[in-house]
């Protein structure tokens, strides 16, 4: 396989662990795997290896290692879950189970790691990210994760805080055990401040290890899936009792920005917007595990042939970890919206809104492409008129 270049040697020593993203420059598919090193006679030794378990799909980025501190690193294991156990340089594990490794090699300075399959493909680096030795768990920590996700009590407030601080709201105590249960937490929450602190959780949970597996169910022995009811979104998210929904079309004319009165409504319309991104981001890591409620099941469901009726989920994780970076960038969005409108002396919420983009989204429901293709173009099409005008806000 050809070598993709990470970084000099001297910056990526500072960290034991790095996260790294990697992208076709042609065909846009991403790649993530995690670069080892270890101090040895002066010098570090480097390995690399998956960034996913290939048991559960998790990230392995916060998995405890054993054997780091020994003479010999190369018997050095990543532990998962108490007995996913990958060895760093073979990716070798005592269950059977294996994880790709890709060669390192250091060429004047710099360090150089395998691609990924195919051979012919032009890997680029986008990420290199320190991962915090801090952050990484051990199996007394895993031992105390909750097995159980209830859903949290809803912040429910009809009048916005004086300010818009998502740390405020405290987590959900038990937290949510799969990305699939994070989701239907989301989509069940009607506070929008709860509804973005809820996403900043999750994301936490996901990048810490702490949440360690997509969840969405699994085939009966009838060949029917089922989902757990915490893994089970509304078909249409709650929002306030105050809120005032009208048809699309109906909000009343918004201007072109001229004045302060314009230049709300056009943030608010961009609000209402960011606040239906994040449910539709969370909305496909619900719905598009090859199970996880509707399009997961119809994913499955297409792949099935007489030989195997019941396959395994097909989407790999990195959709899911996408999709969650999608999330959290639309409650950063809605966050910077909604201050503004507090600064102008109004809030989200003010004015009249619609659920045009969920409506479209239900229509959809039925087809897992169809709905990742329209939405994205409803956002877009959607956001895009309102931008021209508020920018200047």
């Amino acid at each position: 396989m050809p070598l993709v270049r990470i970084g000099e040697r001297a910056a990526l020593d500072g960290a034991a662990r790095h996260h790294i993203t990697l992208r076709q420059a042609l065909t846009n598919e991403y790649h993530s795997v995690l670069l080892f090193s270890f101090q040895d006679v002066g010098q570090n030794k480097y390995y690399c290896m998956e960034a996913a378990c290939p048991h559960l799909g998790a990230p392995l980025e916060n998995a405890p290692l054993e054997g780091a501190e020994d003479d010999d690193v190369e018997d050095a294991v990543v532990v998962w879950w108490h007995q996913y156990d990958f060895q760093l340089s073979t990716g070798e594990s005592s269950t059977g189970l294996s994880s790709c490794v890709y060669a390192v090699e250091i060429r004047d300075g710099a360090v150089w790691i395998e691609t990924p399959p195919p051979a012919d493909a032009a890997w680029e680096v986008v990420e290199v990210r320190p991962v915090t030795e801090g952050a990484c768990a051990t199996d007394a920590a895993f031992a105390q994760i909750p097995r159980d996700a209830p859903q949290a009590p809803q912040a429910s407030t009809d009048a916005p805080a004086p300010t818009f601080d998502w740390a405020t709201v405290p987590p959900p105590d038990p937290a949510p055990r799969t990305l699939c249960a994070w989701a239907t937490l989301v989509l069940s929450t009607a506070d929008p401040l709860a509804k973005v602190a809820y996403t900043q959780y999750a994301a936490e949970s996901f990048r810490s290890g702490q949440c360690r597996a997509i969840g969405g169910g699994r085939w009966d022995a009838h060949g029917a899936w089922v989902t757990p009811e915490s893994e089970t979104p509304p078909a249409w998210p709650p929002r306030l009792p105050s809120e005032r929904r009208v048809e699309p079309g109906a909000e009343g004319k918004r201007g072109k920005g001229g004045t302060e009165r314009s230049r709300i409504a056009l943030l608010h319309a961009l609000a209402n917007i960011e606040q239906w991104a994040i449910d539709l981001a969370w909305e496909y890591v619900a719905y598009s595990r090859s199970i996880i409620t509707r399009a997961p099941r119809l994913s499955a469901a297409a792949a099935r042939t007489d030989a195997e009726a019941c396959p395994k989920p097909t989407l790999p994780t990195q959709f899911y970890t996408d999709f969650l970076k999608v999330a959290l960038d639309e409650a950063k969005h809605f966050t910077l919206l909604q201050k503004r409108l507090m600064e102008m002396g109004s809030y989200f919420g003010a004015l009249p809104v619609h659920h045009g983009l969920w409506e479209s989204a239900v229509e959809t429901s039925e087809n897992l492409f169809a709905r990742l293709c329209t939405c994205l173009l409803l956002t877009q099409r959607s956001s895009t008129s309102c931008t021209r005008h508020a920018a200047s806000t």
